[in-house]
């Protein structure tokens, strides 16, 4: 069967179930071979640039021609029977109005899927989908009961232990709280994520708003970029006032992971992150996968604001 991929979850997810896409997007990289396949799409945003000047480029893009944009040639060539696309954020990766409309309109005869996760347990049924799509059924069963063990591991792990307050960001500049599967991780993790709601959107929040929750754990994991990115990118979020004042930071609980590997993909990995975050959380409780994937967050600077507690005007920075 001849698969295109368009978003990374859904590459590892065919990888994983034994099947070699014949293209996919411009961010597959994992497992590695899936870099050298052909693209399908380009962004219109430039990822070099710094956290705010990529928000204001997705904001001009979203309200233009939208941030991706369909290499239809490179699609033609592919002549897939099967194309994996997505419905929850046409930020992170093209979505699946715009691949049906370009498969109509190359008139390519080919089925379009589309995955539409929300929280843990709608990318695990996505796996099984996409296997029966591929005619792997049997192996995405297996890989998906495989998963769901691990969760269950984790969560009897952490059952009996108190929930402390857990604030994950996937955005720094501005701030945005991690929605969608973030908050279920985390509340399956064995902490309370009050800041969003599990499968509700990630979404900006006023820096005042996460200060006045005070989080006892805080990991930024930034949507897009890699643990030495996201740390590169780090001051615009322990620069802000008050930073230094949060509960997770005077306990030395703030930590930064690579966002891009570890939770903004919807695949497989989503239950290496649950273990990450349970031992983030819980230190001790489990063994996690992916250890390597968390460090600190740098010590802040000097504060800027004029209160060592509280901003004293009610304007967001």
């Amino acid at each position: 069967m001849r698969v295109v991929t368009t978003l990374p979850s859904a590459t590892e997810v065919v990888y994983a179930l034994g099947v070699e896409p014949i293209a996919t997007s411009h961010e597959c990289d994992y497992p590695p071979a899936a870099a050298d396949r052909p693209s399908v799409e380009r962004t219109r945003v430039d990822p070099s640039a710094d956290s705010a000047s990529i928000h204001e480029q997705v904001g001009e893009a979203v309200a233009g021609e939208g941030v991706y944009e369909i290499d239809r040639e490179t699609l033609r060539r592919a002549d897939p029977d099967l194309v994996v696309a997505q419905g929850v954020c046409d930020v992170c990766a093209v979505d699946s109005v715009a691949i049906a409309d370009a498969v109509a309109d190359l008139g390519l005869d080919c089925e379009v899927l589309t995955t539409d996760p929300h929280v843990l347990a709608d990318v695990i049924a996505d796996i099984e989908q996409i296997g029966r799509a591929l005619d792997r059924g049997d192996r995405a069963e297996q890989l998906a009961a495989d998963l769901r063990d691990r969760v269950g591991r984790v969560e009897r792990a952490v059952a009996d232990r108190e929930r402390p307050r857990v604030a994950v960001l996937d955005w720094l500049d501005p701030v945005m709280v991690s929605g969608h599967w973030g908050p279920d991780l985390v509340e399956r993790a064995g902490g309370r994520h009050g800041l969003a709601a599990p499968g509700e959107r990630s979404t900006t929040r006023e820096w005042r708003a996460v200060r006045e929750y005070d989080p006892e754990v805080l990991v930024a994991a930034p949507c897009g970029f890699d643990l030495n990115r996201a740390l590169s990118e780090a001051p615009a979020l322990t620069g802000r006032p008050g930073y230094a004042d949060i509960a997770a930071v005077r306990a030395g609980r703030a930590h930064v992971i690579d966002g891009d590997a570890y939770l903004n993909r919807p695949g497989p990995r989503l239950v290496d992150t649950l273990e990450l975050l349970a031992d983030l959380i819980h230190p001790g409780a489990i063994d996690p996968s992916a250890d390597a994937a968390a460090r600190p967050l740098p010590d802040p600077g000097p504060d800027p604001s004029p209160s060592p507690s509280r901003p004293v005007s009610g304007r967001d920075e």
